[in-house]
C-alpha cells in the first residue's frame, strides 16, 4: 500500500500471512501506510531502498531471521524497529534490543498494547539525530559512526571529534574552536592534541577508504567535506 499524504509509513516484516493482514487492517484503520514483506531478505531489502517511518518485524522469518535483519537496518538506517516474537525469555529480550531492535513485544499481544508502542517509537524517532555527510552515517544519540556501512570503532574523544566536525560540515573549524567544543573551556593541555586525535580519526575513518572526507586547510584547521 502507498503512503497516504502525510501519514507515517510502517513496513510490516512477517511470513505468517494471517497476522500479517491483521496487522495491516488495523494499521490502515488507524490511518497508517503500510507495506508487507513476507521473507527477512525482501525486508531488508524494502528497509533499505525505502524511506519508512516504523519497521514491524517478526523474529522467525525465512531467508534471513528477524535479528539479522535488524543488525543489516541498522548498519545503514536508524529507522525505529519493533520485534514481534513469540520469544518470550530474558535473553531473548536482551538479544533483540542488542540487535538494534527500539522495542520488543510478545505474541500473542493485544491490538492496543502494538498501537500504543508504535506511537511511542514514532515519537521517540521524530527526535533522533543523524548525520549523513557522504557515505559517513552518526547516530549521535546512539553515539555509533558508519562509513561504507561498515561500523567505525571510536572511543569518546574520537567520536566527539568527529560528531563536531560533521556538525559543522562543509565548514573549517579552528583548533581552537575544536578544543574549546571537545575538551572544554578550562583544558589546560597541550594545543597539539587537536592534531594527534585527528590523526587518530582519520585513520579509522579515512584511510581505509578510497575518498577522504577530514581535510587540513593550513593555519586555519580542519573541514569534514561532503564531497
Amino acid at each position: 500500500m502507498e503512503r497516504t499524504s502525510a501519514s507515517p509509513l510502517i513496513l510490516i516484516v512477517e511470513d505468517e500471512r494471517r497476522i500479517a493482514r491483521l496487522i495491516e487492517l488495523e494499521l490502515v484503520h488507524e490511518g497508517f501506510s503500510v507495506m508487507l514483506a513476507g521473507d527477512g531478505i525482501t525486508g531488508e531489502r524494502m528497509a533499505r531502498e525505502q524511506e519508512v517511518d516504523l519497521i514491524l518485524l517478526d523474529w522467525m522469518l525465512p531467508g534471513m531471521d528477524g535479528i539479522a535483519v535488524c543488525q543489516a537496518i541498522r548498519k545503514k538506517k536508524n529507522v525505529p524497529i519493533i520485534l514481534l516474537t513469540a520469544k518470550d525469555t530474558t535473553s531473548d529480550k536482551v538479544a533483540g534490543l542488542d540487535a538494534g531492535a527500539d522495542d520488543y513485544i510478545t505474541k500473542p499481544f493485544e491490538t492496543e498494547e502494538l498501537l500504543a508502542r508504535i506511537r511511542a517509537a514514532l515519537r521517540k524517532g521524530r527526535h533522533r539525530e543523524e548525520l549523513r555527510i557522504a557515505d559517513l552515517l552518526i547516530f549521535p544519540e546512539e553515539r555509533r559512526a558508519f562509513r561504507a556501512q561498515q561500523e567505525v570503532e571510536l572511543t569518546t574523544r574520537e567520536f566527539d571529534l568527529l560528531h563536531f566536525l560533521a556538525k559543522n560540515v562543509d565548514k573549517v573549524v579552528s583548533r581552537d574552536a575544536i578544543l574549546e567544543t571537545v575538551w572544554g573551556y578550562d583544558f589546560e593541555g597541550e594545543t597539539n592534541v587537536v592534531d594527534v586525535y585527528i590523526r587518530y580519526v582519520r585513520l579509522k575513518v579515512d584511510e581505509p577508504f578510497t575518498t577522504p572526507l577530514i581535510h587540513t586547510i593550513r593555519g586555519v584547521g580542519y573541514v569534514l567535506r561532503s564531497s
